[in-house]
């Protein structure tokens, strides 16, 4: 299926462009990025009550958004909600983070907790992140009769997919605990990523270069969250390289324009030889990072739908 228009319409505005990092900080690129990134259809994401907390974490507190459905009654489902961003970028008022937590709260009536992970700058490095994200885990488990709710689950998105695997295997390894499920979108699970299939390479072909996730862009991602060098990932930092027997139920969304699309293709394998009931959906026309885009485009509005779906069933 071709590239979204409201995707594939912005591409003229990345022409020029060397590298992601120029984006970000070159300004005769930041505003055309900023428009690249600004919504060409659709409305503000629904309006849900939110709170901030913090729940107590190895190296410190860890701060959480909280959103709730209005007029909450008897138990419901919560979500711990990760936002991606190479592990080193991203926020709590990312659209990946900030819109999904409300479409979520929505369509599916849960809880949902963002966790505002540390990020891997300035020193920081595995396995800070992920035992952030633990700690948030377990405070909402420990916690879920104040909260309402009476099952959790966990999610993330991008390197968020990444630490919700590795705290799934956390708690089911330390605590002898899983969560009701795992819901994972175009996460990255192995150290190294996968020989792509000649159909993903064609795709890709359609793809803006600066877009894409080549193998050395790739590895240096990995490198700068462990803090080292990529053959020292464990199963944890990196779950593909896991014992997987014994794991929640797990969604798990692609893109179809997605050079990541391949990890977590394997993984998918992985937990199904592992005896994991798993799920796999390829959203078409979409590429890395839709979780950003409203919930107005068609498929990025379906694969918020199969999200709920997850946590209600």
């Amino acid at each position: 299926m071709p590239i979204h228009p409201a995707v594939a319409g912005k591409f003229p505005l990345l022409e020029g462009a060397s590298s992601f990092e120029q984006l970000l900080v070159d300004p005769a690129y930041r505003d055309r990025f900023a428009e690249f990134n600004r919504p060409a259809v659709g409305g503000p994401p629904p309006v849900v009550p939110t709170r901030a907390d913090s729940v107590p974490g190895p190296h410190g507190p860890v701060p959480v958004r909280i959103y709730s459905p209005e007029n909450a009654e008897g138990d419901r489902p919560c979500v711990v909600w990760l936002h991606g961003g190479a592990f080193r970028m991203g926020d709590l008022d990312m659209p990946e983070a900030d819109w999904v937590a409300r479409e979520l709260v929505t369509r599916a009536g849960a809880v949902v907790v963002g966790v505002d992970y540390r990020l891997a700058n300035g020193g920081v490095s595995y396995p800070v992140p992920l035992d952030d994200v633990v700690a948030a885990v377990r405070w909402v488990r420990d916690h879920a009769s104040d909260l309402g709710v009476d099952r959790v689950h966990v999610g993330g998105a991008s390197a968020g997919g990444n630490l919700a695997t590795g705290a799934a295997l956390r708690v089911r390894d330390e605590d002898d605990w899983t969560p009701a499920s795992l819901v994972l979108v175009y996460p990255v699970l192995h150290p190294e990523l996968p020989h792509p299939a000649p159909s993903l390479t064609a795709r890709m072909a359609e793809v803006p270069p600066i877009l894409h996730f080549p193998p050395h862009e790739v590895r240096a991602i990995t490198a700068n969250y462990l803090g080292g060098p990529v053959s020292g990932a464990d199963g944890y930092a990196m779950p593909g390289l896991a014992s997987l027997e014994g794991l929640c139920p797990t969604l798990l969304l692609t893109a179809e324009y997605d050079d990541l699309r391949g990890s977590g293709e394997v993984f998918v394998g992985q937990l199904a030889k592992a005896g994991v009931d798993v799920r796999y959906v390829r959203v078409r026309s979409m590429l890395h990072g839709f979780l950003n885009l409203p919930s107005a485009i068609g498929p990025v509005g379906r694969a918020l739908d199969l999200m709920a779906e997850a946590v209600t069933g």
